[in-house]
């Protein structure tokens, strides 16, 4: 096998020889030479076995023998039948120690010896009976659940492509990943059908990312695919870790019609994706901060995804150089979930509101804030001092150019106030702006523009 050669005396040893057997197939040889007159067959025989291992004995129950088969034999035709095949044996109370030859490597275990039972007794002699029990219903469980439905989110807006779990380690190279890189820790294959599936992938990145090199060689260049699929991580002691990850791409452009105009798919056309499929499954206050240290990823656009202190994901434009190593000349972002920590941190059960019959108020609000702050830390910072009457916050602006200062960038948001028992009094709705106003410049630096 180590060779990949395959021959009839393979065919034949991996099937187990009988090393017993030696002995009567030289004294057969033997006598055939003497017959021909080709040689003298001398007494004795000289015997090299250093490996020489006692009989196998394998215990057999005469009622677990009528439990299995749905049978009534006696422990007499039983013993009858094994005898015929020449298993020796011998009573040991209400069992039978039986001996394997040395020809049954086969037989390793009572239901082998149960099979022979059932054999030599005719399979056409044992009833056929439907089979009974307590009927109970089959339901998934909450992981099961969560599995699906994030399958058929993702599939509302991305395209689903099916990768192998074995991949070429030449992957890692072409994403610029350092040696000792968590990703690189993978699991080999024993027997790998080629170089290009010899390890077990830690990601699903580089598929996703082979998938759109070929799909572009194609012509098809407008792409929006996701894969939920399992990561392999290996462990010192037992069997590889595996891990169900969930990896989406996209890059060209949306499709154009007669009503939506097409926008290029770029880094929020998915960051909008993800916040969709986060906000579906049940993920509340997740935050994502810039990262500027993953090679596969361009510095400045990308940001790690983050749930309370844990990190469950990572989003941003591929790298000129990673694309160029996958000949994907066009612009692409990719995000990667660990599906676990995601289910980890999301709320199943969801509870649901009145809607209130007092009116909603709005005001708008433009600050300056420095460059280095991030629009996700002051959208926070208003969404903590609003407390519970803000009802929604959104971004529509970013303005940096003339009547901005260097080093500064306008953020504008829309603010809507509501109370659940009361109409909000302009009083009321400019001290909630001024307390919004207050914490931003207290936290960020930020003042009104």
């Amino acid at each position: 096998r180590r060779l990949g050669l395959r021959t009839e005396a393979s065919l034949r040893f991996e099937k187990g020889a009988d090393v017993f057997g030696i002995i009567r197939a030289v004294d057969r040889a033997a006598q055939l030479i003497g017959e021909l007159g080709a040689g003298e067959v001398v007494r004795g025989v000289c015997d090299e076995f250093p490996g020489r291992r006692e009989a196998r004995i394998v215990e057999l129950r005469p009622d677990r023998v009528n439990r299995l088969l749905g049978t009534r034999l006696s422990p007499e035709s039983i013993r009858g039948y094994l005898e015929n095949l020449g298993f020796p044996l011998e009573a040991a109370g209400d069992r039978l120690r039986v001996t394997v030859p040395s020809w049954r490597p086969d037989i390793e275990l009572e239901a082998d010896l149960i099979e022979e039972v059932a054999r030599l007794h005719g399979y056409e002699n044992i009833a056929s009976t439907l089979p009974h029990g307590p009927v109970t219903e089959g339901i998934r469980t909450p992981w099961q659940r969560f599995r699906d439905r994030a399958v058929d989110v993702l599939a509302r807006s991305l395209t689903e492509v099916v990768n192998y779990s074995f991949i070429n380690p030449r992957y890692f190279d072409l994403m610029l990943l350092d040696r000792n890189d968590r990703w690189r820790r993978v699991v080999p294959i024993a027997n790998p059908l080629s170089e290009e599936q010899s390890v077990m992938r830690t990601t699903l990145l580089p598929g996703i990312l082979d998938t759109v090199s070929r799909n572009l060689a194609r012509r098809n260049e407008d792409l929006a695919l996701f894969e939920v699929g399992a990561v392999f991580y290996p462990q010192e002691k037992g069997l590889p870790e595996e891990k169900l990850n969930a990896c989406m791409v996209a890059t060209g452009r949306t499709a154009t019609n007669w009503h939506v105009p097409s926008i290029e798919m770029d880094f929020f056309y998915l960051k909008g994706i993800l916040e969709d499929f986060l906000s579906t499954v049940g993920v509340a206050g997740w935050q994502m901060e810039p990262v500027t240290g993953h090679p596969a990823f361009h510095p400045g656009r990308a940001a790690r995804i983050r749930v309370g202190e844990k990190e469950v994901g990572i989003i941003g434009e591929i790298h000129p150089l990673v694309r160029e190593n996958f000949a994907i000349k066009q612009r692409a972002c990719a995000c990667e979930l660990d599906l676990e920590m995601v289910f980890a941190a999301a709320t199943v059960r969801r509870m649901t509101a009145g809607v209130t019959r007092y009116p909603a108020v709005s005001r708008d609000l433009a600050v300056l804030v420095p460059d280095e702050v991030p629009a996700g830390v002051v959208a926070r910072v208003i969404q903590t001092a609003g407390g519970e009457l803000l009802k929604e916050l959104i971004l529509f602006d970013v303005y940096k150019g003339a009547q901005i200062p260097v080093g500064y960038k306008s953020l504008a948001y829309s603010l809507t106030f509501q109370a659940p028992a009361e109409t909000l009094t302009d009083e009321q709705v400019s001290n909630l702006m001024q307390r919004v106003l207050q914490g931003l410049e207290h936290s960020v630096g930020a003042r009104l523009r």
